[in-house]
């Protein structure tokens, strides 16, 4: 071990340093990935408490010591239940940057004389569907998922396995509709299921994203698939990735987004932050004011 500076009695060596940057990173990780949900202040309770655990077991306060201890050891048990949505979400950021994120690199490896499947479709019809349906302000929520199925979620609704097309996907979201009260799932030029019920971000949104953006945003923070809103009220159209979210996009933004998601294109600097975009809407919103003055 190379000893590279000494602080008291302190040996520090470069794998001490290595060791402090990856803690400091995975501790980084971990705050963005709890930023802005009701886990966040949970997690500092539970630091809170094994930062008072540690001061009263250096000053030797037994009982103490002995009843946090006692509380510590159920409260690993605890923790791993109430954060088992952020566990989740963190293993899932973990596979996402992974060397073998892909879902074809074993099927790749095992079976290489095999024909790798083609994930890109011709998506024209969704953005059809998006221009007649947001002319007529009729909300949607379209999930697009490139990697999997989605069986889980696919499963929440009524399966329909059938061919991707505009009239269909209109048909869906009629208000009159018995299917158009959820999601799509659409997976390889096909619609898998209709109706589909899709997990809700904890975090806070801005007041004028409603139900179904709220659903886009925690679809997206659960899963890698690519979301698209249009939206009821206002009938813009919105997407959502990896937790962030793109506002009032054009037809041919809608068109280009896809296109690179289904091209395996990395879209994240594309996306805003959920803060970023409240701070940007308040910007804009004090420029206004002051040019109106």
């Amino acid at each position: 071990m190379t000893l590279l500076f000494k602080i008291g009695f302190l040996d520090i060596s470069i794998v001490n340093i290595i060791d402090i940057a990856l803690v400091a990173a995975l501790l980084y990780q971990v705050y963005k990935l709890l930023k802005g949900s009701v886990a966040i202040k949970i997690f500092l309770g539970f630091l809170s408490i094994y930062l008072i655990y540690l001061l009263v077991r250096a000053l030797r306060m037994e009982l103490l010591s002995a009843i946090l201890g006692q509380f510590m050891g159920v409260g690993v048990i605890a923790a791993i239940i109430i954060f088992a949505p952020e566990i989740r979400k963190f293993l899932l950021l973990i596979g996402r940057s992974s060397l073998l994120s892909d879902d074809n690199v074993w099927r790749d490896m095992l079976f290489f004389w095999r024909k790798k499947d083609n994930a890109i479709f011709n998506i024209s019809p969704i953005i059809d569907a998006s221009k007649t349906l947001a002319g007529s302000n009729t909300g949607a929520l379209m999930v697009i998922s490139k990697g999997t199925e989605l069986k889980f979620y696919a499963e929440s609704g009524d399966i329909l396995d059938a061919e991707l097309s505009k009239r269909l996907l209109i048909s869906i979201f009629n208000k009159y509709s018995p299917l158009h009260d959820g999601a799509v799932i659409i997976h390889n030029g096909k619609i898998k299921a209709a109706r589909c019920i899709l997990p809700v971000t904890e975090r806070e949104v801005p007041a004028q994203f409603g139900l179904r953006h709220r659903a886009a945003i925690g679809m997206s923070e659960s899963t890698d698939a690519l979301i698209l809103i249009v939206s009821e009220e206002t009938g813009q159209l919105s997407m959502s990735k990896n937790g962030k979210i793109l506002h009032n996009m054009s037809f041919q933004e809608i068109r280009e987004t896809i296109n690179d998601y289904l091209n395996s294109i990395d879209l994240d600097a594309r996306f805003e932050d959920l803060e970023e975009y409240e701070m940007k809407k308040r910007r804009k919103l004090a420029m206004t004011s002051k040019s109106a003055s």
